[in-house]
């Protein structure tokens, strides 16, 4: 019995099974609840026993547990101590809230905090609960107490189970909104099923894309497929799912890659039918779309909380498509209102593009000011222009723009897009750069002589350069684009980038590659009037002498070309590059190429391939934070290219294949010029010892010796390409896989393989997306590909299979089964079916390149054209019939239309 002087008291006995390893041999640790506030944790927690002193009426007071266990009939109500049945750290824990002490709330200790508050019936510790988590779930939650995919699980579960409703709410909420996040996590199969369908079901889910969308459902219902059994034995249907996508949305290249899926394969169908019916209308007359009863399917999946928008790849996206996303729900619901917007779109296709397109006010369109980045690439139906004004309402954070490969988009748009879009930032406007051949081009003049002024290939800002000071003196901020891409633009002549110089004077980073259209006095007057750029892209382009001086010179003049001189390095523009791509200028003479490397000292990435680099310009360039040079095809040996390594140790990217001099040992020149102490040999070795590379291209010289320096370096390789001149051997390749377990692309050219090699790549190397075997030699067997790699994407086989026949190329689907690019040279055994056999066994090829082989194209194309998502076609040296050209073909496209590189050569026609 208690005795009178103890009624405050009472002792807590806690057991602590599993205490942490004790400095002291005592079995038990007396602590008092007056000091609690200097309580070590640690310390008690290494204890067996632990015996708590506490005041028996504040237990009571802040306690229900306590309230029935020593006030009601228990025989503990009479005894000065009882014994607590808990985990030890969570009751000290509990403890500390009932004394007023501070917690610290993390997602691991979250549920057994609740839990004990709930069995001690602590209300004080159930709100700090309660209220702790409501606000980390929050959007408003702090960034730093992000809960793991496995804790939110878990909480989720105890929620269900304890009957707390708002617990699983806040889980599904939480979900949906950071969707992708969670779809990234190695346990988003572990998701419950009820809690992945509260997360679709939610308004506030928050995805990139329906693509995303989709890929993450797969993921999920891969790792669950006993669960998929479960359910169906109960008539249940776990597949359902699905209906949660929005599959009028989903790229063409992505539903039909999976239409062969064996689960999903009806959804993905009716995906790509209801693409086909959306392009089949033209642009006006798909407006029909707004009579369908359900618009819901065709909305795009915008919430408060989006911050990419990602439509890549989808043809079907229009305007309509669009301004039905960003309108109220009414006007989708409303058959009155659907009939204005109709009306409205109709107006908008047919004004002229330099008009503001949609009246202001005219119609409410919704605002996301949390998208930062909207990416149409590859919707050709979507005309940015009648756009601009919907995308600059709804979109008023816009910070990128991604519209690369858009045939009908002119360049007229850029002026209304960045004056439209003040917070814009970056712009891709690439376009496909393969067909040119810039190297055999050469461009004199591309200005207002040969070209008219205003014409659609043309940047039109206004009628007077001087737009830019009106729009200074109107008080209108000028617009602050810091990286514009222009690739493979043909249609860029010099006045666009006179006026890209006047309009976009804060460039930070430019790439014109492959502007053939372009002259070197055109850059030259660019890049003298944008003295912000660090990065530049002038691949294959007409830069030369001029564009040099231009970079090297620390003179400024606006009003014409400068009298400028080399050597002012301390002001020049390259002096402050971080980025020069100037790989296929072959217009840069020796003088202004020295100039040029002695002043990019602070270069991180520099590309000279296909240019009359030579070891003696080589050796000017002074620089030591290089992460990645490109000197494929020129004049430069390893010794120099050693040199380069030996002051760039932060080297993860080289590529030099093709450089023929490779093997040579130093170079010997006249008095001044450059004479080398390193070898080729001495470049692996430092590569080896200096470098942690990521990719490497190489030739000439590159040898078994060559990876055995190479092993410190190359254990994080994720690509390698050997070229002509370089020599590996089996027993190297062999053990590629060893070596360098995270390869990703591995490309070989006249290499000695055989099937081991191949074997051993293929089940070896369970990351690798990219595979070539070019003109390689040795005896490969279909035996080879007999092996699942369900990673690889891309596959050339040239001149390496002769042997291939229909029935190995089923073989083939069936082992690389998500290939999106095949090129096949030189199997001269196929036949017509082979075409069907492909078609249906890689739905999803975009790219399919088919050269001497066989009869493959005898009866037509027909079936290749049954690959819906084709972008790139080649056919070259098959034996073809003109007749079946279009034969039985029933796709969305004329043929006209396919964006493909056809080359045909009759053969036994």
């Amino acid at each position: 019995m208690a005795s009178s002087s103890d009624d405050d008291f009472v002792i807590l006995i806690c057991s602590n099974p599993n205490p942490i390893e004790a400095k002291t041999p005592h079995e038990e640790i007396h602590i008092s609840t007056t000091d609690i506030l200097s309580w070590d944790l640690p310390t008690i927690l290494s204890y067996p026993t632990v015996k708590v002193h506490a005041c028996r009426n504040r237990l009571i007071e802040k306690s229900s547990y306590f309230q029935g266990l020593l006030c009601g009939s228990f025989s503990e109500s009479c005894l000065d101590s009882t014994s607590i049945q808990w985990n030890l750290e969570i009751f000290v824990h509990v403890l500390k809230c009932i004394y007023g002490c501070p917690l610290h709330f993390t997602s691991k200790n979250f549920v057994p905090l609740f839990e004990g508050a709930l069995y001690f019936g602590v209300e004080t510790l159930i709100s700090k609960c309660k209220t702790w988590f409501s606000e980390v779930s929050s959007p408003k939650g702090s960034g730093s107490l992000q809960i793991e995919l496995d804790d939110l699980i878990h909480i989720w579960i105890f929620g269900l189970e304890f009957a707390n409703e708002f617990l699983p709410e806040l889980c599904a909420g939480y979900l949906a909104r950071n969707f992708m996040w969670a779809m990234t996590s190695k346990v988003f199969g572990d998701v419950p099923y009820n809690l992945l369908l509260s997360c679709l079901d939610h308004p506030y889910l928050t995805v990139d894309s329906e693509m995303h969308l989709s890929e993450a459902l797969l993921v999920w219902l891969n790792a669950n497929s006993k669960q998929l059994e479960n359910f169906s034995r109960t008539g249940e249907n776990c597949r359902g799912i699905f209906r949660h996508v929005r599959i009028g949305l989903l790229p063409l290249w992505f539903a039909a890659g999976k239409r062969s899926s064996c689960y999903f394969s009806k959804v993905f169908e009716e995906s790509i039918d209801l693409i086909y019916r959306l392009v089949d209308a033209p642009p006006i007359t798909s407006m029909n779309v707004l009579e369908h009863a359900d618009l819901h399917h065709l909305k795009i999946r915008l919430t408060e909380y989006s911050k990419k928008v990602n439509l890549a790849g989808c043809p079907q996206i229009t305007l309509a498509t669009l301004l039905l996303s960003v309108l109220p729900l009414s006007y989708s619901m409303d058959p009155t209102l659907r009939k204005s917007i109709k009306q409205i779109l109709i107006s908008l296709e047919r004004r002229e593009r330099d008009q503001s397109p949609i009246p202001q006010g005219l119609l409410p369109m919704l605002s996301f000011e949390a998208v930062q980045e909207i990416d149409i690439s590859k919707c050709p139906r979507l005309h940015l222009e009648a756009a601009i004004t919907c995308i600059s309402k709804s979109f008023p954070s816009l910070r990128t723009l991604k519209a690369a490969y858009l045939l009908n988009f002119k360049t007229t748009a850029l002026h209304q897009l960045v004056h439209k879009c003040p917070l814009l930032r970056e712009v891709d406007l690439t376009m496909d750069i393969s067909p040119l051949i810039p190297a055999q081009v050469s461009v004199v003049s591309s200005s207002l002589a040969i070209t008219s002024p205003l014409s659609n290939k043309s940047l039109s800002v206004g009628d007077d350069p001087a737009d830019v000071m009106s729009l200074k003196k109107s008080g209108l901020s000028l617009p602050n684009i810091t990286k514009l891409t222009l690739e493979g633009r043909s249609d860029i002549c010099d006045l666009d980038l006179q006026y890209i110089s006047k309009f976009c004077s804060s460039l930070h980073e430019l790439n014109i590659q492959g502007c053939i259209s372009v002259t070197d006095v055109g850059i030259s007057n660019l890049l003298r009037k944008c003295m912000k750029l660090h990065s530049i892209v002038v691949c294959d382009t007409s830069f030369g002498v001029n564009s040099v001086l231009s970079l090297c010179s620390g003179v400024t003049n606006h009003g014409g070309f400068p009298v400028a001189h080399f050597g002012r390095k301390h002001k020049s523009l390259a002096f402050s590059l971080q980025k020069l791509h100037m790989g296929g200028c072959k217009g840069v003479d020796e003088t202004s190429f020295r100039e040029l490397l002695s002043q990019t000292q602070t270069l991180t990435s520099l590309c000279l391939r296909d240019t009359h680099l030579n070891d003696e310009i080589l050796h000017c360039f002074s620089g030591f934070s290089l992460e990645m040079l490109d000197v494929s095809n020129t004049m430069v040996s390893g010794a120099a290219l050693a040199q380069i390594v030996h002051g760039n140790p932060g080297l993860k990217h080289l590529r030099a294949r093709g450089c023929r001099n490779m093997l040579q040992q130093e170079t010997n020149t006249s008095e001044g010029e450059f004479s080398s102490s390193y070898t080729c040999k001495e470049l692996y070795l430092e590569l080896g010892k200096k470098c942690k590379l990521e990719e490497v291209a190489l030739g000439w010289g590159f040898s078994c010796f060559s990876v055995e320096a190479l092993q410190p370096a190359i254990k994080s390789l994720r690509s390698i390409t050997v070229g002509l001149g370089g020599s590996l051997g089996e027993d190297v390749l062999q053990q590629l896989s060893a070596t360098c377990p995270m390869l990703e692309s591995l490309i070989l050219h006249f290499q000695v393989v055989s099937d081991t090699v191949v074997t051993n790549m293929m089940t070896s190397l369970r990351n690798l997306r990219v595979l070539a075997l070019c003109y390689c030699f040795g005896d490969i067997s279909m035996l080879s590909f007999n092996f699942s790699t369900p990673n690889l994407r891309k596959l050339r086989l040239e001149r390496v299979t002769p042997w291939m026949t229909n029935n190995d190329l089923i073989i083939l689907t069936q082992t690389c089964a998500n290939l999106v690019e095949l090129s096949l040279l030189g199997c001269k055994l196929l036949g017509s079916d082979s075409q069907q056999i492909i078609s249906h066994g890689w739905p999803g090829l975009t790219s399919i390149h088919l050269e001497e082989c066989g009869k493959v194209t005898e009866n037509g194309i027909s079936s290749l054209l049954d690959c819906t998502a084709l972008e790139d076609l080649l056919l070259h040296h098959n034996v073809i019939c003109w007749a079946g050209l279009n034969q039985h073909y029933s796709g969305p496209w004329d043929t006209e239309e396919l964006h493909f590189l056809c080359c045909f050569e009759v053969a036994n026609a």
